[in-house]
């Protein structure tokens, strides 16, 4: 076992260096902000989609964009708006009248990678227009069903939703992101260094230099890092103690918390687990490996009572509280 684990590892850190070259690349245009460029490629290699949250004004957008500019695969942004409808998204059924026949015209979700911006900004029938795709890879039209890209990734931003003009994501559609990352302000010396890079007429810009072979590639490999029984069964007892705290020694918990972690939830802590541990290169899954994604996972996933809204209690809280009271292995 030891052998294998050592060939592994000796086969991640060659299969992840493309990411050092990414991240320096990514670095001409982006200041800061690690969490949030870790778990664009957390999301890049599990083949998941990443929901990003702040106020506006942290280039929330500026950054999917720039991670987009770097790789070798279609994008589409579409700016999500009270007035868009799901056809805008998806397509529809165009009339031809000169062949008196009906034909598909394909919406911008066909693409690689999709920029949902300001998703909250739209009402819940275009939000849900995302739910097919975003599951099961593939767009409906009318009696027709159409297979996406094998690369196939939705990065969405929104605004906190005290904001004005903005509506909350269902339950289902939530869920489907693997990860929720919220960013901050950054700090003062990044702020100078923003202000060095933003205040002139020309911006600079990232340049392609990684191809969707590659990331395919990645992908295969980081499917392969091991995780052993003993973090497996840490992974779940993470996500069951967030639907049955008090089994686990946090009855004080209980009482914020009135749906907990989907099985959802399971499966992508564990894989992006993987995925952080391969951007590390290890071939191996560590216990701070999953506490690492623990709180982007699951900050979504856990849904609060009133009493929890009432005292003011963050999800992050509760994930605090579990992570500190579930034994490491």
């Amino acid at each position: 076992m030891d052998m294998e684990i050592s060939r592994l590892n000796k086969k991640v850190q060659e299969d992840s260096l493309f990411l050092q070259d990414l991240r320096k690349e990514m670095s001409k245009v982006i200041v800061g902000q690690d969490d949030l460029i870790n778990g664009l490629f957390v999301g890049l290699l599990s083949n998941g989609h990443v929901l990003v949250e702040g106020v506006p004004g942290l280039a929330k957008t500026l950054i999917i964009k720039t991670l987009t500019q770097t790789v070798s695969a279609s994008f589409q942004r579409i700016q999500f708006t009270p007035d868009l409808l799901p056809a805008d998204i998806i397509g529809t059924l165009v009339f031809n009248p000169k062949d008196a026949v009906f034909s598909v015209k394909k919406g911008p979700i066909f693409a690689n990678i999709i920029l949902a911006d300001e998703i909250n900004r739209a009402p819940a029938k275009v939000q849900s227009a995302l739910l097919e795709a975003m599951q099961e890879r593939q767009v409906t039209i009318s009696d027709s069903t159409f297979k996406l890209d094998e690369i196939f990734m939705v990065l969405a931003t929104q605004n906190p939703i005290e904001q004005e003009g903005t509506y909350p994501l269902p339950e289902a559609q939530i869920d489907r992101f693997m990860l929720k990352v919220n960013i901050t302000y950054p700090s003062r010396q990044e702020e100078k260094r923003i202000l060095e890079l933003m205040s002139c007429q020309k911006i600079p810009a990232a340049q392609r230099i990684v191809s969707p072979k590659q990331i395919l590639s990645a992908r295969e490999t980081a499917d392969m890092v091991y995780v052993d029984e003993k973090i497996k069964n840490y992974v779940l007892d993470i996500v069951l103690s967030t639907r049955n705290p008090q089994n686990y020694k946090m009855q004080n918990i209980k009482p914020w918390i009135l749906y907990g972690a989907s099985p959802r939830a399971t499966i992508f802590l564990t894989q992006a687990a993987k995925s952080f541990a391969f951007i590390h290169g290890r071939g191996y899954v560590t216990p701070e490996d999953v506490k690492a994604v623990g709180f982007d996972v699951l900050r979504h996933r856990i849904i609060l009572t009133y009493e929890a809204e009432a005292e003011n209690i963050a999800t992050e809280t509760i994930i605090k509280t579990i992570f500190e009271t579930i034994e490491v292995p």
